[in-house]
């Protein structure tokens, strides 16, 4: 019997493996995939620290407004989905109002500020060095109005968090990026941000070093594991294992998991796709289209460009609207080349109403620990709040570990 069955072979479910083990834990990990083939896969692949406060619902009615009509490329939606969703975003409108969202944001920040320091143990061991650049994240401004509200903002983070940045001309930031073939308004560099060249990879690379370390990563879909007399036990392709505790870090499918056992997690479904293109010259460093809502960064496969949020249900068809509308946009900024011809990806961004991950042990099942719901954030944050467990785990008590906690959440 082992100690611990972590649930979800993604960034989050591989770095709480890893978080245990070097506690002494004997692990198996246990997912219909491997390593890092699902939303690890596919992400920006930047390890962004300076996202200190979440994302947002926007309450102005006119922002709302171009969502709702489809004027605006960083959202598209469904009827059907959005209606399922809807209690989970009226939570999520609601706590975006100024005074809880600086609480909030209070927690938030403290897991960004810690997201690199986390992560550099793990790069090392693994040997991934080679797919890490330093050289942050830019945002790239089209409008003068959005770029002097941009530039006010990062004096404010950098003043209330401590994450630092650049605020430059579009003239001064083009001679900086031999690429772009058009001058913006302007450009905010995030300093501190780092950016991996395949985030697939590299958790697969930390999948490695789990496994290098003694783990086991058995295949076994979530319908399988149930609760047993004395623990755990599930149906694998390596026959029936039992284990004494089980950690569910299954992302956006956590809740159909939990709902099993009498959990109904309240939750914003945020699909995103991406598309690879032969660029004809690599990036210095990623950079957010602001105004069409696509990150365009160097990868192995090319340039890949990766879309905001669509609000459709988890089983829907591929529909890459946003990719299609944001590359077309991002075509005079940068030259994309032919786009690489593979399957079209897409993953969905676990985003709980309050912004905040879900870390700490189930309210009813003692053997049972959370460690789900990171939104947009999981390849940030997943080595971070892997840690932070651990500490539930162990008994610490703290206002941040209080305000990820599973208690009055849902």
């Amino acid at each position: 019997m082992a100690e611990f069955f972590v649930l979800g072979a993604g960034m989050v479910g591989i770095s709480t493996a890893l978080a245990l083990q070097a506690k002494g834990h004997d692990v198996v990990v246990l997912d219909r995939t491997s390593p890092g083939l699902e939303t690890s896969y596919g992400n920006a692949g930047i390890i962004q620290t300076e996202a200190a406060e979440p994302y947002a619902l926007p309450r102005d009615i006119g922002t709302l407004f171009k969502y709702g009509v489809g004027l605006s490329n960083d959202v598209v939606w469904s009827l059907g989905a959005t209606l399922k969703m809807a209690p989970a975003l009226w939570r999520y409108l609601k706590l975006s109002a100024d005074k809880p969202y600086q609480r909030i944001s209070a927690s938030y920040s403290q897991l960004a500020a810690r997201a690199t320091a986390d992560h550099q143990p793990l790069i090392e061991a693994s040997n991934s060095e080679h797919l890490i650049r330093r050289e942050g994240l830019v945002m790239l401004y089209r409008d003068q109005q959005s770029f002097d509200e941009a530039a006010t903002r990062a004096q404010r983070l950098d003043r209330e968090y401590g994450v630092t940045s650049r605020t430059l001309s579009g003239e001064d930031y083009r001679k900086e990026e031999p690429a772009l073939l058009k001058t913006p308004t302007g450009a905010v560099h995030w300093l501190q941000s780092w950016s991996c060249s395949d985030p697939g990879a590299l958790t697969q690379a930390y999948g490695k070093l789990f496994q290098s370390r003694g783990g086991r990563i058995i295949q076994c879909d979530g319908a399988q594991v149930t609760q047993a007399a004395h623990g755990w036990q599930a149906n694998t392709a390596e026959g029936l294992l039992t284990a004494e505790q089980i950690v569910v870090a299954l992302g956006p499918w956590a809740p159909a998991f939990l709902q099993r056992f009498g959990y109904f997690i309240p939750m914003v479904y945020k699909r995103g796709y991406h598309g690879h293109y032969d660029a004809p010259m690599a990036l210095t460093r990623p950079f957010l289209d602001v105004e069409n809502g696509v990150l365009a960064s160097s990868m192995t496969k090319g340039i890949r460009v990766t879309t905001g949020a669509a609000l459709v249900k988890m089983d829907a068809k591929a529909n890459p609207v946003q990719l299609e509308r944001g590359t077309k946009a991002l075509s005079d900024m940068l030259a994309l080349g032919q786009k690489v011809q593979e399957p079209q990806w897409f993953g969905t961004r676990p985003c709980m109403p309050d912004m905040l991950p879900v870390v700490g042990q189930a309210p009813r099942h003692p053997t049972m620990w959370f460690h789900f719901g990171h939104g947009h954030q999981g390849f940030t944050q997943g080595p971070t709040t892997a840690e932070l467990l651990l500490d539930v785990m162990a008994g610490e008590q703290n206002d941040l570990l209080s305000s990820l906690s599973p208690d009055d959440r849902f």
